[in-house]
């Protein structure tokens, strides 16, 4: 079975969880990890028995033995190193969000696309066999008319000013970095996009601590959401219909035994269950085999410029204090 050759760019912590998945994957093999300190590389590469190790991203991206990167940098450096990748003929799964602004996201796509890679923003959910369960039971009408929608992210960080979430310029706040969940997972439920946008902030050193935003919809249709670095950890999804309420409590971090429930009028309540998958490994190899059979993968980085386009909106709302348009927000 041919599988794709993977790079990392960089030693970042969400490495933790990205590495261990390849052992995992069926159509993708991870060749080396680089960093702009050798030693670091190195390490990298003997903790996790990576076979090379690259003292500049430069060095990765040269390497012909490399077809794709993951790319886990810093929010505002996703589009030049997502080009300088793309130069280099190497297709980009790159940490989600593709860009701090939708403007910015569009530009890279176009580029990639002219540049003849493939692109797909790191969203691990999408992925998991019960995000393809749900989708199904909405669309043959389980719920009947959805009408809305409330999503939840929240984890509670530090407020050490040398984390990168807490720089506006590296493109922090919470709603980029856990906001942007709730929001395509809102837009993905009631599969519509929103026609106008309130939020509300909490605001340090430039960027939003929490969000909680309220998302508008033709038709009267309603999603809502909150997110923030100050609350527990929380992660869930309840999508509510006119024959019942489905309701996922870890949407975005399921665990081996992931679940979901409905609940009906009469307070009857069905169970489902799906055990044994790992959502960052069914991510790969989704990517991996959208490269190997030379199509776009699922979701499209279209995808991204959506979800940002209405970031933008909420941002501005919260920073204006009104509602705003989505076709204002640019």
């Amino acid at each position: 079975m041919k599988k794709l050759r993977w790079g990392i760019l960089g030693v970042a912590k969400i490495n933790e969880r990205i590495i261990p998945a390849f052992a995992e994957t069926k159509f993708a093999t991870l060749h080396g990890i680089a960093s702009r300190s050798l030693a670091k590389a190195q390490a990298a590469a003997a903790a996790h028995r990576i076979p090379e190790a690259y003292g500049s991203y430069e060095e990765l991206l040269n390497d012909p033995g490399i077809d794709a990167v993951y790319l886990p940098l810093p929010n505002h450096l996703h589009a030049e190193w997502t080009l300088k990748a793309g130069r280099c003929g190497k297709h980009v799964l790159c940490e989600k969000p593709l860009c701090p602004t939708a403007a910015e996201a569009r530009a890279l796509v176009d580029a990639c696309r002219t540049l003849g890679i493939r692109l797909m923003d790191g969203f691990m959910w999408p992925h998991h066999p019960r995000t393809r369960e749900i989708r199904d039971f909405l669309d043959n009408g389980g719920l009947g008319e959805v009408h809305h929608v409330h999503a939840s992210f929240t984890f509670e960080l530090p407020l050490d000013d040398r984390n990168i979430r807490l720089h506006p310029e590296m493109g922090g706040g919470s709603l980029l970095d856990v906001g942007c969940y709730p929001v395509y997972g809102i837009r993905w439920a009631l599969d519509d996009e929103p026609v106008s946008v309130w939020a509300t902030a909490t605001w340090y050193n430039g960027v939003d601590l929490r969000m909680t935003g309220i998302l508008k919809f033709a038709g009267g249709k309603t999603g809502s959401f909150d997110c923030g670095f100050t609350l527990p950890l929380r992660g869930s999804m309840e999508i509510v219909g006119t024959m019942g309420t489905l309701r996922v409590r870890d949407m975005w971090l399921p665990p081996y035994e992931a679940e979901f429930e409905v609940e009906r009028s009469n307070c009857h309540v069905e169970q489902f269950s799906f055990s044994g998958h790992n959502q960052i490994a069914c991510m790969l190899d989704d990517f991996s085999q959208a490269v190997l059979e030379d199509r776009d993968p699922i979701p499209s980085p279209e995808e991204a410029i959506r979800t940002l386009r209405v970031l933008d909106a909420l941002a501005r709302s919260a920073r204006e204090g009104r509602e705003v348009d989505i076709l204002q927000a640019g």
